[in-house]
C-alpha cells in the first residue's frame, strides 16, 4: 500500500508538537512565553490535525514504513477511517484546551509552564502515534510513551503527597494495562513472529482463542478508558493535575482505550462472539451506575466530573457491547446503529466534558476554592464561565437540542431493537439494561443540576468570592470552541451521521442513513420507528423564552415583588439558608448507602465545638484490590523463603526445573 498524503500531514504534526515541547524545555520559567506563544501554536497544529483526521475518514486507507527503530522491527504506520475520526477528535480537543492554556498558566503553580508545555505535547503526539500504528512494536511505544506523559502531568504539582499517590496510582495500573495488551498482542499475532496489524488481519483464530485475546485486550485498554473495576485511578488523578490537562485525561486519553478495543475488536479479530457483547455492556452499565451515583454525592467539583467521566465511559461500553452483540447475530444495520450512539458520545463527550473542566479551572483560578460548600454566586462576578459551563452541564444531562441528548438517543433506539435478538433470555434481559441507562440519564441530569446550582447560583458563601474575576480572552476562546461544538453537533445530527457513516462501513459493513428525509429531520432507522427535528425544538425552545419574557417584563411588570425562589417570599436569606451539595446528594447516598462505604465521625457532647465528618469510598479498593495487595505479600513471603543462601538448595531447585521441562517436552 502507497503512503498517502494524509500520513504525512499526521507525522508532520507529531514532530512540530515534538518540537513544540522541546522549546519548553529550552524556557522553563518565561511564562509568557511559553503560555501565549508556544501553547497557542500547538493549537493551530491541533487544527492541522483535525482537518487532517476529517480527509483520512473521506479516504481510502494508507501506510507507510519509517526507517525507525530497531533494524529488523521499523516503524508501521497506517491511516484508515477509524483512525482518522479519533485523529479528528483529538484535533478539536487539542486546539481548545491549546487555547485555553495559554490564558490559564502562571507563575508559581506546580511545576515550571515549560516543562508542562513538554510533557503535554508529548502526551498529545504520543496518542496521535497511537491512533496511527500499525504494528504491536510503535503501538506499544506510543502507549508507553502516552502513559509515561500523562503521568507526569498528573503530577505536576508534586509536592502534594495525595497527587503523588494518584500520579503512582494511574501509572501502576496502566502497566498491568499494558502487560496485558503485550500477552493479547502475543496470541493475535498466532505464533508466526510477525507483529504487524497486517498479519493479525490475515489471522483467523478460533473461538477460544480469539476470546483470550478479547479478554486480554478488554483488560489492557479497560485500564487506560476506566471501566469498572479498573477505574480506580481515575478519580483521584483528574483532581490532582491542573484544569486543562484534567480536560485532555477526560476529553480524549479515555477515548485511546475505546479505539484500541475497537480496533482490536472489529480490525484484528475476524469473529465477534454473542457473550463478548454481553460482558461489554455489563460492565458498562456497572461503570454508568458507580460513576453517576458517586458524581451526586461529591463535594468536590473535579471529583464530581471525574466520575462523571466514568459514567459516561460506561455508557460508551453498552455501546459497544450493544455493537458486538448485534455484530454476532449478523444484523449489521443495528450493529452499525449502536456503533454510530457510540462514536457520537464519543464526539460529544469530549466536547461538552472538556468545556466543564476547563470551567472548574476559571472557578479554582478565580476563587482559589473546589470544595463546593464554598462556592455559591458566581454567575454574578463571572458570567462568560457561568453561561459556557450552563451549554456543557446542559450537554452532559442529555438535554436537547444538544449534542449529549443525541448521543444518548441513539443509544435508547438502539435497545428498541433488542426483542429482535433471536436468543430469548437476552431479549428479555437486555430491556432491563435499558431502564438502568434510562436511569442513569436522570441522575446525571441531577448531578449536573447540583454542580451548576451550587456553583454559580444563589449567593456566595465566603466573602472573598465577591472578588472573583471572570476567564480571560483566551479562556473565553477556548470556551466558545467547545460550547460551538456541542451546540454544532447538536442541531446537525444528519450532516454528522453522514461522516460517521463512513466509519461504520469500514468495521461492520453497514451504516444508518438509510433513509434521506433532509437535513432537518434526522431519521436514524425508518419514520415509522423515530425521528427527531433539532432545529423546530431549538425554535420551540427560544419561542418559550421569548413568550415568558415578554409576559414577565411586559405584561406583569410591576405587580409582582421580587424575591429569591427559594425562599417562599422571605427575602431575608443568607447563604447559609440555601441548599448545599450535601444536601443534594444526601436522598441518593441514602438510597444506594449499600453500594457505598461510608465512614462517619460523631462530636462528643463534651465537645465545645463539636464537628461531625463522613468520609464515602468507593467499596471496589478494599473489596477488591486491597485483598489482591494482600495476597501478593503473602505470596512474595512464601517465594522469599526459597532463597536460603545454600548452593546445594538452588543446584536441587535448578535440577527439578529440568526434569519437569524434559517431561513436558517429551509429552509434546
Amino acid at each position: 500500500m502507497a503512503p498517502g498524503p494524509v500520513v504525512h500531514f499526521v507525522l508532520l504534526v507529531v514532530v512540530a508538537w515534538l518540537a513544540i515541547g522541546a522549546l519548553g524545555l529550552g524556557m522553563l520559567h518565561r511564562t509568557r512565553l511559553v503560555a501565549h506563544g508556544l501553547f497557542p501554536l500547538g493549537a493551530l497544529f491541533g487544527l492541522m490535525l483535525g482537518g487532517t483526521g476529517l480527509m483520512g475518514v473521506f479516504s481510502e486507507p494508507s501506510a507507510w514504513t519509517l526507517p525507525l527503530g530497531l533494524p529488523t522491527l521499523p516503524f508501521h504506520l497506517r491511516l484508515d477511517r477509524l483512525s482518522g475520526y479519533f485523529l479528528f477528535v483529538l484535533g478539536v480537543v487539542s486546539a481548545g484546551i491549546g487555547a485555553f492554556s495559554a490564558g490559564y498558566f502562571r507563575k508559581g503553580e506546580g511545576a515550571a509552564p515549560g516543562l508542562i508545555c513538554f510533557e503535554y505535547h508529548v502526551c498529545i503526539a504520543s496518542i496521535a502515534l497511537v491512533l496511527v500504528a500499525d504494528d504491536a512494536y510503535v503501538f506499544m511505544v506510543a502507549w508507553e510513551t502516552l502513559t509515561l506523559s500523562a503521568t507526569f502531568l498528573v503530577m505536576s504539582n508534586h509536592r502534594i503527597a495525595e497527587i503523588r499517590r494518584a500520579g503512582y496510582l494511574y501509572f501502576l495500573i496502566s502497566h498491568v494495562g499494558a502487560l496485558a495488551l503485550l500477552l493479547c498482542f502475543g496470541i493475535l499475532q498466532a505464533r508466526t513472529g510477525d507483529y504487524t496489524f497486517a498479519n493479525m488481519r490475515a489471522q483467523h483464530l478460533d473461538g477460544f482463542w480469539a476470546s483470550i485475546a478479547f479478554l486480554f485486550a478488554l483488560v489492557g485498554f479497560g485500564t487506560k478508558a476506566g471501566v469498572f473495576p479498573l477505574h480506580v485511578w481515575l478519580p483521584d488523578a483528574h483532581p490532582a493535575a491542573p484544569s486543562p490537562v484534567s480536560a485532555l485525561l477526560s476529553g480524549f486519553v479515555l477515548k485511546v482505550g475505546l479505539y484500541g478495543l475497537l480496533r482490536t475488536v472489529f480490525d484484528l479479530l475476524h469473529v465477534q462472539i454473542a457473550w463478548w457483547g454481553v460482558l461489554l455492556f455489563v460492565l458498562g452499565i456497572a461503570t454508568a451506575l458507580l460513576g453517576v451515583v458517586f458524581s451526586t454525592i461529591q463535594t468536590d467539583m473535579k471529583r464530581l466530573l471525574a466520575y462523571s467521566s466514568i459514567d459516561n465511559v460506561g455508557l460508551m461500553f453498552v455501546s459497544m457491547g450493544l455493537t458486538v452483540l448485534f455484530r454476532a447475530y449478523d444484523m449489521p444495520a443495528l450493529s452499525a446503529l449502536a456503533l454510530t450512539a457510540l462514536l457520537y458520545q464519543v464526539v460529544a463527550h469530549a466536547a461538552f466534558k472538556s468545556l466543564l473542566f476547563l470551567g472548574t479551572g476559571a472557578v479554582l483560578h478565580a476563587t482559589g476554592e473546589r470544595n463546593l460548600g464554598k462556592l455559591g454566586g458566581l454567575i454574578r462576578f463571572m458570567p462568560w464561565t457561568a453561561w459556557a459551563v450552563l451549554v456543557g452541564v446542559a450537554a452532559s444531562a442529555g438535554l436537547p437540542p444538544l449534542s449529549g441528548f443525541v448521543a444518548e438517543w441513539l443509544l435508547l433506539q438502539s435497545f428498541l431493537f433488542t426483542p429482535r435478538l433471536p436468543d430469548s433470555v437476552l431479549g428479555m434481559t437486555v430491556p432491563i439494561v435499558a431502564a438502568l441507562v434510562a436511569m442513569t440519564a436522570a441522575l446525571a441530569g441531577y448531578a449536573m443540576v447540583k454542580f451548576f446550582g451550587i456553583v454559580f447560583l444563589g449567593q456566595p458563601r465566603e466573602a472573598k468570592l465577591n472578588r472573583a474575576r471572570d476567564a480571560n480572552g483566551w479562556e473565553r476562546l477556548a470556551f466558545c470552541w467547545f460550547a460551538g461544538a456541542s451546540v454544532l453537533l447538536g442541531l446537525l445530527p444528519v450532516q454528522f451521521v453522514k461522516v460517521l457513516d463512513r466509519v461504520t462501513q469500514s468495521l461492520v459493513g453497514a451504516g444508518v442513513a438509510a433513509e434521506n428525509h433532509g437535513w432537518l429531520l434526522f431519521v436514524p432507522v425508518s419514520t415509522a420507528r423515530a425521528s427527531y427535528m433539532p432545529f423546530v425544538f431549538m425554535l420551540f425552545f427560544v419561542a418559550c423564552c421569548v413568550l415568558a419574557w415578554v409576559l414577565v417584563q411586559r405584561l406583569y411588570h410591576g405587580r409582582l415583588r421580587r424575591a429569591a425562589p427559594w425562599s417562599c417570599g422571605f427575602s431575608f436569606t443568607t447563604a447559609r439558608m440555601q441548599d448545599t451539595a450535601e444536601g443534594f446528594g444526601q436522598p441518593i447516598r441514602e438510597i444506594f448507602s449499600p453500594l457505598l462505604r461510608i465512614e462517619r465521625q460523631l462530636p462528643s457532647p463534651s465537645d465545645a465545638h463539636p464537628v461531625y465528618r463522613m468520609s464515602i469510598t468507593d467499596r471496589t479498593w478494599p473489596a477488591l484490590y486491597e485483598r489482591l495487595a494482600r495476597l501478593t505479600q503473602r505470596m512474595s513471603e512464601w517465594t522469599g523463603r526459597l532463597q536460603t543462601g545454600r548452593i546445594a538448595i538452588y543446584l536441587t531447585y535448578s535440577f527439578v526445573v529440568l526434569i519437569a521441562l524434559l517431561v513436558l517436552v517429551r509429552r509434546w
